[in-house]
Order: C-alpha cells, then structure tokens, then sequence
C-alpha cells in the first residue's frame, strides 16, 4: 500500500501515522491490486476531519468525517469507505454475471446478500433538459433560483458542460471537465 498522509494545523506524530496506517491498511484485503489511499487530517476550530480518498479504475471513493476526536474521526471515516466498497464490490459482481468478466475485487468476503442488493440505492429519474451557453455567474443565480445545490450548464467562454456547486463553507465550486 501506498499511503500519502498529510496533516493540516495537526502534526503528525509517529504513533497517529501508526494508527492510521493499521486502520487503512485493512482496506487492502478487499482487493487484489496495490492500494494508493490518501488520506488528510485536519485540526481546525476544536474539529477533527478525517479525508480518505482512494483511487480505483477511473472511480473514487471518498469519505470525510468530523468530530471531536481523531482517533473517533478515523474509525468513523474507515467504516464509511468499507461501506463505499462493500456497495463498490456489489456493483462490480453483478456486471461482471452479466458480462462474465474477471472481478476486481476478491472473492474472500463471501457474497453479497439479496437483501443488502435491494437496499441499493436504484436510479428512478432521468432528467433532461436544454443547456443555454451561459457565465458562471449565471449558472450560480440560476443555481440559486432553482434552490438546488448544484447546476449543471455549458460554459459559454470554454463551449464545454461545467457544474457549479454549493460547498458546505458557503461559498461556491466549479467542475470542469478533463478530456
């Protein structure tokens, strides 16, 4: 595994690289390739957050947890990606039946239960509109008109589809795509 640990207003002491380390590396059992999680503490304002980001074949899964404790951070952050994975390792297993392609995934942890495959979460809308060349700021009144955390819109200085979105600070971010 190779784990890239960064700690913003925390340092990070021998025994919280240990910790974290212990805790991520348990994730390396659910798959058969090496591992490259990053994960980033921070300290601000008597919050501890706890960011686990793992790459995987063109996805990601992430998780971000805050409370008043590292250690409780990091453990609830972990339980959250396992969750991700768990879900992940579904998705995967039913394409791969329907497609008889080889699994990503091991195949230790034994199947997946019906009633945890019902409980996935299901696509039951689809949405679609006309997309006017508008400006980003544009894009956030029609965001905000629209009462909606996010908007999707193509960019009338690029030409390309961007999103705008409500972070949780308040403030505002743009998506842009790469090609």
């Amino acid at each position: 595994m190779k784990l890239t640990l960064h700690g913003r207003n925390v340092e990070v002491t021998p025994a919280l690289r240990e910790y974290v380390e212990e805790k991520v590396g348990k994730l390396e059992k659910y798959f058969e390739y090496q591992l490259e999680p990053q994960v980033v503490l921070t300290v601000q304002k008597g919050d501890h957050r706890v960011e686990i980001t793992i790459p995987l074949n063109g996805s990601v899964l992430r998780s971000e947890v805050e409370t008043g404790d590292m250690y409780a951070s990091l453990d609830d952050a972990v339980d959250k990606i396992e969750r991700q994975i768990r879900k992940y390792k579904t998705r995967i297993n039913r394409k791969a039946r329907q497609v008889n392609d080889p699994l990503l995934l091991k195949e230790n942890l034994g199947s997946t239960s019906k009633k945890e495959e019902d409980n996935e979460p299901k696509l039951v809308r689809t949405k679609r509109f006309n997309m006017k060349p508008m400006n980003i700021e544009d894009a956030i009144l029609e965001m905000n008109l629209l009462d909606h955390d996010f908007y999707v819109f193509t960019n009338a200085e690029t030409e390309e589809v961007n999103v705008v979105y409500r972070r949780r600070d308040g403030n505002y971010g743009l998506i842009e795509p790469r090609h």
